[in-house]
């Protein structure tokens, strides 16, 4: 992350997401000045305060996979969580304290990954050895002692066990080893707000003090060794250093994505569902502007995480946000809508393009799926025409007419001697114009 500008922060973010230069570089120049601030030195490093963002457009136009990329390229803890379902404290649903405390969760695990990672090598290196003592036990006279004559005899047999070993001579052996049998706890708590990590804590708490039983399990080599692999690097792994790189991570690095932010916003006329939004945004506010939450793991702050907002504000405006939380996001990117050839771009363009998809999902079958350019543009103009005559749904209506054009390939194979399907702008339009011309089945099946 050190090494990347924000130039080269939108490029890759370009590999992926199509268009949207404002919002890509609204967040590269967030990114890069989060590393900026931990540069800095002395306390002016704690006067600096992210500039959080409320990325504005309609649904499908990439307001969530820009803000998930960019955690990626951070290799930072990510969380995505609705507005909407969260509501003020006196009111059913969940507290908004909950986003960090899932935050940390997070957090914890991309820590675990990346130090299991690091222990593979020996954790495989140690379980490789478990395995030749079960195949090779060490065996000892009553005394205890050994000549110099068994010593050296036993030696050459382990070796010579261990290059059949490495050979994968014992793959589907049998072999017998012992396994921790984690006590199991059935428990939930009811109660208010606040209060639904209790049940998991007293859980953790209570299978922590109960002893841990072994029990003997017999299993073929090559699936010993995954387990044995894994038990090796749990033991090789310092939990307490875990907890505080992740909790560094989470008060430093870690962005959290409020999407539907504009379903808290609007006119609150005492009443019915509108009742509580106001409430969640003041209760929101306290997390943004920062403060402390507990959490499992201990007292996490929150003045450093980045936060990301977005939602399309069709029937509101961010001006109708509370003044104080309008403040804690000051910087606000206009997402563009999807033209046609913004479409032909998200089909081919992206590593995860939809056409790479569907090509490598049919690949499974031995057969080749080839779009010519006149079928490529002909399903972007359709994807266009239908998101301009109903609901624009972005590049998620692209999914919805892949599904439908390829509906009947991907149900009648494999189909014996076809090994290629081309679609071309012919197919493309005798699949759809029926559904197309039929408005009421345009908008069930489009």
């Amino acid at each position: 992350m050190s090494q990347m500008t924000p130039r080269q922060i939108v490029k890759e973010l370009d590999r992926y997401i199509v268009g949207q230069k404002n919002a890509k570089k609204a967040v590269a120049i967030a990114l890069r000045n989060r590393w900026r601030r931990q540069q800095v030195q002395g306390k002016l490093r704690d006067e600096i305060m992210p500039n959080n963002i409320i990325m504005i457009g309609s649904t499908g136009v990439g307001k969530t996979e820009i803000a998930r990329r960019l955690a990626a390229l951070a290799s930072a803890p990510f969380i995505k969580v609705e507005a909407s379902k969260f509501t003020e404290v006196g009111y059913v649903g969940r507290d908004v304290e909950s986003i960090i405390r899932d935050l940390m969760d997070t957090a914890v695990s991309l820590v675990e990954r990346e130090k299991y990672v690091e222990v593979m090598e020996l954790a495989e290196h140690l379980a490789d050895e478990r395995i030749i003592d079960i195949l090779f036990p060490n065996k000892q006279n009553s005394k205890g002692e050994k000549n110099v004559k068994i010593i050296n005899r036993e030696k050459r047999t382990r070796d010579k066990i261990r290059v059949k070993y490495n050979n994968g001579d014992f793959e589907d052996k049998l072999i017998e080893i012992d396994v921790d049998d984690e006590p199991t706890i059935g428990m939930q708590v009811f109660g208010p707000m606040g209060m639904e990590d209790i049940g998991m804590n007293i859980k953790d708490m209570i299978t922590g003090s109960l002893p841990k039983k072994r029990r003997t399990k017999k299993m073929k080599v090559k699936e010993a060794r995954d387990v044995l692999t894994e038990n090796e690097a749990s033991k090789l792994i310092d939990q307490d250093e875990v907890i505080r790189l992740a909790k560094e991570r989470t008060e430093n690095n870690a962005i959290v994505f409020l999407d539907e932010i504009d379903k808290v916003v609007g006119n609150n006329n005492g009443s019915g569902p509108d009742v509580s939004r106001e409430g969640v945004q003041r209760d929101l506010l306290p997390i943004v502007e920062g403060s402390n939450v507990n959490t499992k793991y201990g007292v996490i702050s929150t003045d450093h995480i980045l936060f990301i907002a977005s939602g399309a504000f069709h029937v509101s405006a961010p001006s109708d946000m509370i003044p104080e939380l309008q403040g804690r996001f000051p910087i606000r990117v206009e997402l563009d809508k999807l033209t046609t050839n913004d479409f032909i771009k998200i089909l081919t363009h992206p590593q995860s393009a939809l056409i790479k998809q569907y090509t490598a999902l049919l690949s499974a079958e031995n057969v080749e799926l080839e779009f010519n350019n006149a079928a490529i543009r002909a399903v972007a103009q359709i994807a266009s025409d239908v998101n301009s005559n109903m609901e624009n749904i972005g590049a998620r209506r692209l999914h919805t007419i892949m599904t439908t054009l390829l509906e009947k390939p991907l149900y009648e194979h494999p189909k014996r001697g076809e090994k290629k399907i081309k679609i071309t702008a012919k197919i493309v339009k005798e699949s759809l114009d029926g559904i197309l011309e039929d408005q009421d089945l345009s908008r069930y099946v489009l």
